[in-house]
């Protein structure tokens, strides 16, 4: 069986893509920083597999290298990862750029651009595939977006030069455009977000770049979805 690392897996699009991948017959090794959000995830991913699918869970926080080390060594337990799905992600907070916490800041950096590269140097001797879960705010200049806009600018820049460097693999930067999710409403406090879609109906998107392996880029959910099928 296939073996697919996925960050941030409790919850929103990584729990979304997690239950796609158990139901194809893929083992996983999830993680996310509530372990009982987690625990409830991973006994629905188990019931989704078939039989002998494994799944594993390691609760934490990607932006502590000692957990990534973890993930990755439970990961090798199963053997060999064909796909990380890089998608834990920190908001952060909100204000003008002017104003903007620089601790804060390095937070979401560590989580959103030194993690998810940390994890990929970690298991890159058996990767075939990386997705990195990035955001329309890394391309387009929205107020009080400086900070989580400028990590996942960063990381589609990383994404793109590992593809370079690395023309063995398949690299992604996915943008899967705005979804129904928990961060998003902590994006928008107090504001009705339920016209957003869920991130069950972006997965088939990101499903298409790990079963037909484009080459390397960044792609938008929305215009794999048009090619869905064609």
């Amino acid at each position: 069986m296939p073996l697919g690392v996925i960050t941030g897996a409790s919850r929103g699009l990584g729990r979304a893509t997690a239950l796609a991948l158990a139901a194809r017959g893929w083992d996983l090794v999830v993680d996310a920083r509530d372990t009982t959000a987690l625990d409830r995830a991973v006994a629905e991913f188990r019931s989704r597999g078939g039989p002998g699918t494994q799944v594993l869970a390691v609760p934490g926080d990607v932006g502590e290298p000692s957990h990534r080390a973890t993930l990755a060594r439970v990961a090798r337990t199963l053997g060999p990862v064909d796909l990380l799905v890089n998608n834990a992600s920190l908001l952060g907070p909100m204000p003008p750029l002017a104003e903007y916490p620089l601790h804060r800041l390095a937070s979401v950096l560590a989580v959103n651009v030194l993690a998810p590269l940390g994890l990929t140097q970690l298991l890159l001797d058996s990767l075939g595939t990386v997705v990195n879960v990035s955001s329309d705010a890394a391309v387009e200049a929205y107020p009080q977006w400086g900070g989580y806009g400028a990590s996942k600018a960063a990381l589609d820049q990383l994404s793109a030069v590992l593809a370079v460097e690395r023309a063995d693999l398949r690299v992604y930067a996915f943008d899967p455009g705005d979804m129904r999710t928990a961060m998003h409403q902590e994006a928008f406090p107090g504001e009705d977000i339920s016209d957003r879609p869920e991130p069950e109906t972006v997965v088939p998107a990101l499903l298409r770049l790990v079963e037909e392996r484009p080459p390397s880029g960044r792609y938008r959910a929305s215009e794999l979805l048009a090619g869905v099928g064609a």
